[in-house]
This record gives C-alpha cells, sequence and structure tokens, in this order.
C-alpha cells in the first residue's frame, strides 16, 4: 500500500505544478538557473565518462572481432550504435541520476527542514509549481544536449583510440561510420534522453519535497532517490527499447 500512496502522492505533486505563474520573471530567473546548474555543472563528467565510454567499447569490439573475413569497418558501426541507441543515453542519465538528482533532493529536503517551503506557502506561493517545474523543465532542455554531446564524444574517443592503437585507419573507421547508418536510432535516443530527464528530475523532486525529519533523513532520501530514479530509468529503458526497436 506504501507503494500506491507514494505513486498517488507523485501524480497529485504533479498535477499541482500546472498553475499560472505568480511572477513569470522569477520562474524563468529559476529555469535558467537550473539549466545551468545541470548543463555546466554536469559536463565535465559528461565529457570524461563519454570519451572513455567509447574508448573501451572500440578496444572491446576490436578483441572480439577475430576473424579475418570481419571487416574492420565493424568496429566503427558497432561503436556507433551502441554509442547511440545505449551507452550515452542510459549509461549517462545514471550518472546524472546520482549527480543531479540527488542535489535537487537535497537540495528540496533541505528546504522542506529548514522550513523554507512552508515560509513560501504561507506568502501564497504554490511552491510545486516554483521549486519543482523550472528543474522538470531545466531538465528536459540540457539533459537531451548532453546525451547528444556525450554521442559525439563516445564516437570521437572511439576513432581516436583507433587509430591512435593502428587497430585501423582514419577512413577505414569513417567509412564504417556512415555504412549501414540509420537515423531512426537518433530519434530512439532522443525519446529516451527525454523519457530519462524527466525521471531524473521529478522523481529526486518528491523524495526531497516530501521529506520529514532532520540531516538523516536528507541523506537518506537523496540515496533512495538515486536508487529508485536508476531502477525507473532501466525499466523505462527496456520498455523504449521494446516498442521502437
Amino acid at each position: 500500500m506504501h507503494i500506491f500512496s507514494a505513486f498517488g502522492q507523485y501524480i497529485l505533486m504533479l498535477k499541482n505544478m500546472f498553475s499560472k505563474p505568480e511572477n513569470w520573471k522569477m520562474y524563468w530567473k529559476e529555469y535558467m538557473v537550473q539549466c545551468v546548474s545541470i548543463g555546466i555543472g554536469s559536463f565535465s563528467i559528461v565529457a570524461i565518462i563519454s570519451v572513455f565510454m567509447g574508448a573501451v567499447s572500440a578496444v572491446q569490439t576490436a578483441y572480439q572481432i577475430t576473424s579475418p573475413l570481419i571487416p574492420k569497418t565493424t568496429i566503427a558501426q558497432v561503436v556507433r550504435d551502441t554509442v547511440i541507441l545505449e551507452f550515452s543515453p542510459t549509461l549517462i542519465s545514471i550518472v546524472l541520476a546520482g549527480v543531479v538528482g540527488s542535489k535537487i533532493a537535497s537540495e528540496l529536503g533541505n528546504m522542506r527542514v529548514s522550513e523554507q517551503i512552508d515560509a513560501l506557502e504561507i506568502m501564497g506561493i504554490n511552491t510545486t509549481s516554483y521549486l519543482i517545474f523550472p528543474k522538470i523543465v531545466g531538465s528536459l532542455t540540457v539533459i537531451p544536449l548532453l546525451v547528444i554531446i556525450s554521442t559525439v564524444l563516445g564516437i570521437w574517443g572511439g576513432r581516436f583510440v583507433t587509430i591512435l592503437s593502428g587497430i585501423t585507419t582514419a577512413e577505414i573507421f569513417d567509412a564504417g561510420l556512415l555504412n549501414s547508418f540509420n537515423p531512426y536510432n537518433i530519434f530512439v535516443a532522443l525519446c529516451k534522453a527525454y523519457v530519462f530527464a524527466f525521471i531524473i528530475s521529478s522523481i529526486p523532486s518528491y523524495h526531497g519535497y516530501y521529506v520529514k525529519g532532520g540531516a538523516l533523513e536528507i541523506g537518506k532520501a537523496g540515496t533512495k532517490s538515486v536508487v529508485v530514479s536508476c531502477i525507473m530509468i532501466l525499466l523505462a529503458d527496456y520498455i523504449i527499447a521494446a516498442l521502437l526497436l
């Protein structure tokens, strides 16, 4: 029953977000703050992971190809498709669930415990709309962009390593990238990115907004939000793959 009551509370929180803003400037300012916080704050970790992700994918694919009958262009094809379809949207989103999700949960949890949320409500401000809506919209704006950047850096990392280690030449790798490329894969990756962005922002917002207790409960809420977000990302990943692929 606890799961159903929590889910109902989560749905009501999302429903309460959609109200006319008291002050558009305040909301716009908060939205820009969230975009900068999520985008710039996560860029370095996303870039580092993406480059090594593509590099490891290329090296391991080359290791698996033992038959001389399989062309070297296959390495680029495997790196391209795995990075676009799985590594960049899913792995990066799981990392962001830890980086962004825990930050959102702890920020809202701290505001709840210190009674800042209660003070805003007394002033007549819809706190779910003012505090949570900009976070979700900011995530939906920035996280897909981070996934696109991750995809480019992942493929570049695979290309750089294969050329540097002498596995293939630049011409062979580039030919493999263009061979049998299906633009539909990018559409699937972006669908995943938007769904995951919503999960990463809304679930930690729920856990932080409804936290009760003190500092210890804020920590527990942050941890729980990351765990639940990761599970939901993997579940959504399977559902989207089953429906769209």
